[in-house]
C-alpha cells in the first residue's frame, strides 16, 4: 500500500528533504526535479512512500516548514508492480492497512463536511426519502434513505478536529450539521404539509402501525449500541487503507430517518412522535460523535508506539 507525494521545496531546503526521503527506508521511486516549479518556486520531488511510513514522512516535512514555503500533494497508488516498491512496504514498521496518515485525515474530512449546495441537497433529498419511507412503511425506502445521507461526513470532521486541535475545521463542520439538518427539515415539513393539504394523509398517520418503520421512533439502549458501534466502524473505515465498510455505517444509523420524522410530526401535529423522533435523533448523533472520539483517540495513541522510519535529526538539517 502506497501513497504518491509530490513535494515543493524551497530551494534552500532541498538537500534537507532530499536526505530525508533518500534515508527512509519506507520511500521507493524517488525523483528531483530542479527548478521545476513556479509558484511557489523551487524544486519537485515525486517519491512513493509506504502507508506505514507516510505520517512519518510527513510531519517531517512539515518540521521544516514545507507545507509552509512549498506544498504537499498526497495521493493513492492503486497498483505498483516494483521490487524497491515492495522492498520499502517489507521495511516500514506496521501493517499498511492500518496504518494512519492524519494529514490525509484531516484533509479529508474537512473537505467532505463543507457546507455546500451538494451537502444539503443530499441531506434534504434522504430526508423527503425518509419521509416517503415513513408515509408508505417501507424498509427499502428507509435504507435508500440512510445511504444518500452525508451526515456523517461532519460528525467525523468534528470527532478529527477535536482530537487534533482544529478549530476551524470543527466550527464548519459544527455549522453543516446544524443548517444542513435544519434546512432538510424545514424542506421536508414544507413538502408534508402540501401533501396533508391535498389529501394524501392526515394526522391518523402518526397514530397507524408501521411495523416495517416504527423503530425511527422507539429510541432505546440499543439505539446508542448501534450508533457507538456505527461510529467506531466509521472512523475505521476512514482512517485505514478499507473505506468499503462505510456503506455499512450509513445503514446502520437512523439519523436521516429521524429527520424525516420529525418533518411529518411537525406537518401533522404529533408532539409525541416529534419528542420521540428528537431523542433518536439525538441518540444517534451523540453516540456516533463519542464512539469517534473514543476511536480517534485510541488510534492515536497507538500510533505513536510505532516507530518513525525518519529520525528527528533529518528535520534539524534545516535549521
Amino acid at each position: 500500500m502506497l501513497l504518491h507525494l509530490r513535494i515543493t521545496s524551497p530551494a534552500d531546503r532541498t538537500e534537507a528533504v532530499r536526505t530525508l526521503l533518500a534515508d527512509d527506508p519506507g520511500t521507493a521511486h524517488l525523483a528531483l526535479l530542479p527548478g521545476c516549479s513556479v509558484s511557489p518556486p523551487g524544486d519537485v520531488f515525486l517519491v512513493d512512500v509506504a502507508r506505514e511510513s507516510a505520517d512519518g514522512v510527513i510531519s517531517a516535512l512539515r518540521e521544516l516548514g514545507i507545507d509552509r514555503d512549498g506544498g504537499i500533494a498526497i495521493e493513492s497508488v492503486d497498483a505498483a508492480v516494483s521490487r524497491p516498491a515492495q522492498e520499502a512496504e517489507d521495511r516500514a514498521p506496521g501493517d499498511g492497512a492500518d496504518a494512519v496518515v492524519w494529514e490525509q485525515v484531516v484533509r479529508t474530512t474537512d473537505a467532505d463536511s463543507s457546507l455546500s449546495v451538494a451537502y444539503v441537497a443530499f441531506l434534504t433529498i434522504a430526508t423527503l426519502l425518509a419521509a416517503v419511507a415513513i408515509v408508505n412503511d417501507s424498509a427499502v425506502l428507509v435504507i435508500g434513505a440512510m445511504v444518500l445521507g452525508p451526515e456523517f461526513a461532519p460528525i467525523a470532521a468534528l470527532a478529527v478536529a477535536v482530537v487534533h486541535g482544529r478549530r476551524s475545521i470543527a466550527r464548519r463542520a459544527v455549522i453543516a450539521l446544524v443548517v444542513g439538518f435544519a434546512v432538510a427539515i424545514a424542506v421536508t415539513t414544507a413538502v408534508a404539509v402540501l401533501g396533508r393539504a391535498l389529501g394524501w394523509y392526515g394526522p391518523e398517520l402518526l397514530d397507524a402501525a408501521r411495523p416495517a418503520t416504527g423503530f425511527i421512533t422507539q429510541p432505546d439502549r440499543w439505539s446508542l449500541v448501534v450508533a457507538v458501534l456505527a461510529g467506531i466502524a466509521g472512523v475505521l473505515s476512514l482512517t485505514s487503507a478499507k473505506s468499503g465498510a462505510l456503506v455499512g455505517v450509513f445503514i446502520s444509523v437512523t439519523t436521516v430517518p429521524a429527520a424525516g420524522d420529525i418533518a411529518l410530526s411537525l406537518a401533522l401535529g404529533g408532539g409525541r412522535e416529534l419528542g420521540e423522533a428528537a431523542a433518536q435523533l439525538g441518540i444517534n448523533l451523540v453516540g456516533i460523535l463519542v464512539a469517534a472520539l473514543a476511536t480517534l483517540a485510541l488510534q492515536k495513541a497507538v500510533w505513536r508506539r510505532v516507530p518513525r522510519t525518519v529520525p528527528h535529526r533529518l528535520a534539524d538539517t534545516a535549521a
